[in-house]
C-alpha cells in the first residue's frame, strides 16, 4: 500500500535542510514550552512531554493511528472512526493532537475507549519512536498538517498515511508551491488523499498530486458527530446557570475583535427584547480574561460561567470560559454566531449550530470551508453579517418572527441529511468498506 516514490538530491537536501532547521530550533521550543506550562498551565508536564516522544501513550500494536490538530479535526475524524468500528468492533485506535482542547474533545468524544497522546515534533527519531511504539497498520491524517518527517518515517516503515476529509486553500496551495522540494514528496509518499470539496481537489491536483492517490469523497463533516449525551448537558447547564426559557445567542469560537461586535450589536437587541441573554465561547483559553475585560466595559451585565453562579434575570452576558460547552450551547441556542468569519480565521464549524436547527450568522471569512457554508447558505441556513448593525438586524428579525427563524434553522437540518454519504466514500477510498 506505500508508495515506490523515489525521490531526487533536491529533494533529499530540502527534508535535511527542514530536519536540520527543527534541530536548531529544539531547544527554544522546549524553553516555550516550559514557559508555557510554568506561567499558563495549559497541560500536564507529562503531556507536554509527549511532544518531545517521551511517556508515549498508545494503543496496541497494529491497529489506527489517527492525527487530528484540534476539536474540528477531532469532531471530523469521530465520524469515520465511528464507521469503522462498526466493521471492525476490536481495532486499537490510538488519536495524537497538537492541542488540549483537542485532547479534551478525544476523551468527551471517546471517554477510554482509544488512546490519546500528543504528537511528537517532527523530527525523525520522535515519530520513529511513536511509530515503533504504536506499530500502526495504517495512518490516517485528519485535514491538514502534512509534516515531511511523519510522512517520511511512515514511508521507511512501509506504514500506509492517507489524509481524510483533506482541505487545501488556495493560499496554502500557493504557500506548498514555493517549497515544492520539501512538498511534492509528501505527496508521493501518501497512500490516499480524500478532498472534502472541489476546491481543494483541484487545489492538490495543481500541486501534482499523483491521480491513483486523490480522490474527491467530500466533506465527513456534514454527517455531524454530536455528543450523546448533549441534551442532557444542555438540560443541567440551562438549569444551573438559571437561563432555561430565555432567548439566546451563542457566540461560538469567537476571536477579537467579534466580542466588541457583539456586544454592540447586542446593546440595540435588549433595546426591545431586554431578557435576551449572550453566550460568548471564546475559541482560545487564554483570551478568557480579556474577553471578560472586553465585556466589563462595555456596561452590560457579565458573568462567569467558572463562578458557577445562576445568572439572574438582569444578567445580559454569560461568558463561558471552559472548554467543551460549545455543542450542548448551541443545543440551548435560538441563534447563533460562528467565530473566526468577522476576523479574518476563515470561519469555524457552521455544521455544529445546523445539527441543533439553530439558524446561523457568520462574517465574509468562511474560507476555512467554503463548501459547507455555500450550501448552507444557499439553503437558506446561513447569513452573512459585517458588522454590529447586521448582527442586530438579524438577530431582531428572527426574535420577530418565530416561524422565519425556525424555517431558517431546520434548513440547516435539512442540509446535513441531503449531504450525508462522505463518511462511506471515505472507508471506501481506504479499504475499510
Amino acid at each position: 500500500m506505500t508508495s515506490s516514490f523515489t525521490p531526487n538530491t533536491n529533494e533529499i537536501l530540502s527534508l535535511w535542510a527542514y530536519t536540520l532547521l527543527l534541530s536548531i530550533l529544539l531547544p527554544f521550543v522546549f524553553l516555550h514550552f516550559c514557559f508555557q506550562y510554568f506561567t499558563k498551565k495549559t497541560t500536564s508536564p507529562g503531556a507536554r512531554i509527549q511532544r518531545f516522544g517521551v511517556n508515549l501513550r498508545t494503543a496496541e500494536t497494529g491497529g489506527l493511528l489517527f492525527h487530528c490538530v484540534s476539536v474540528g479535526e477531532v469532531v471530523a475524524a469521530a465520524n469515520v472512526i465511528n464507521a469503522i468500528r462498526q466493521l471492525h468492533p476490536s481495532i486499537p485506535v490510538t488519536i495524537t493532537t497538537t492541542t488540549a482542547t483537542g485532547a479534551k474533545q478525544v476523551t468527551s468524544l471517546f471517554k477510554d475507549t482509544v488512546t490519546h497522546c500528543y504528537l511528537p515534533l517532527d523530527l525523525p527519531w520522535m515519530m520513529s519512536r511513536l511509530l515503533k511504539q504504536a506499530a500502526p497498520a495504517h495512518v490516517i491524517i485528519t485535514e491538514v498538517e502534512l509534516w515531511p518527517n511523519m510522512i517520511d518515517q511512515c514511508w521507511r516503515k512501509g506504514v500506509p498515511v492517507s489524509v481524510i476529509n483533506a482541505r487545501m486553500t488556495s493560499n496554502s496551495m500557493r504557500s506548498y508551491a514555493k517549497i515544492s522540494a520539501l512538498f511534492n514528496p509528501m505527496l508521493h509518499k501518501l497512500y490516499k488523499i480524500c478532498a472534502q470539496g472541489e476546491r481543494d481537489f483541484k487545489n492538490y491536483q495543481q500541486l501534482r498530486t499523483p491521480k491513483q492517490t486523490l480522490l474527491l469523497t467530500n466533506n465527513i463533516k456534514f454527517e455531524q458527530t454530536v455528543l450523546p449525551d448533549v441534551h442532557q448537558l444542555a438540560s443541567e447547564f440551562a438549569q444551573m446557570f438559571n437561563i432555561a426559557g430565555r432567548a439566546i445567542v451563542v457566540a461560538g469560537s469567537s476571536h477579537a475583535p467579534e466580542e466588541s461586535v457583539l456586544l454592540e450589536a447586542h446593546k440595540t437587541v435588549l433595546q426591545q427584547y431586554p431578557k435576551t441573554l449572550l453566550i460568548i465561547v471564546p475559541r482560545h483559553p487564554q483570551r478568557f480574561d480579556e474577553v471578560y475585560q472586553i465585556c466589563q466595559s462595555s456596561g452590560l451585565r457579565c458573568m462567569r460561567s467558572s463562578d458557577q453562579i445562576p445568572c439572574d434575570e438582569n444578567t445580559q452576558i454569560l461568558l463561558v470560559d471552559e472548554m467543551g460547552k460549545l455543542q450542548a450551547l448551541y443545543a440551548l441556542a435560538t441563534i447563533a454566531f460562528v467565530g473566526g468569519s468577522i476576523a479574518d480565521r476563515g470561519g469555524h464549524n457552521a455544521l455544529e449550530p445546523a445539527a441543533f436547527a439553530v439558524p446561523i450568522l457568520m462574517g465574509p471569512y468562511r474560507y476555512n470551508n467554503p463548501a459547507i457554508c455555500q450550501v448552507l447558505r444557499d439553503g437558506g441556513a446561513l447569513f452573512e453579517v459585517n458588522n454590529a448593525q447586521q448582527v442586530s438586524c438579524n438577530v431582531l428579525q428572527w426574535l420577530d418572527d418565530d416561524a422565519s427563524r425556525t424555517r431558517a434553522g431546520q434548513a440547516g437540518k435539512q442540509v446535513l441529511q441531503e449531504n450525508s454519504g462522505a463518511v462511506y466514500a471515505t472507508l471506501e477510498a481506504l479499504g475499510f468498506s
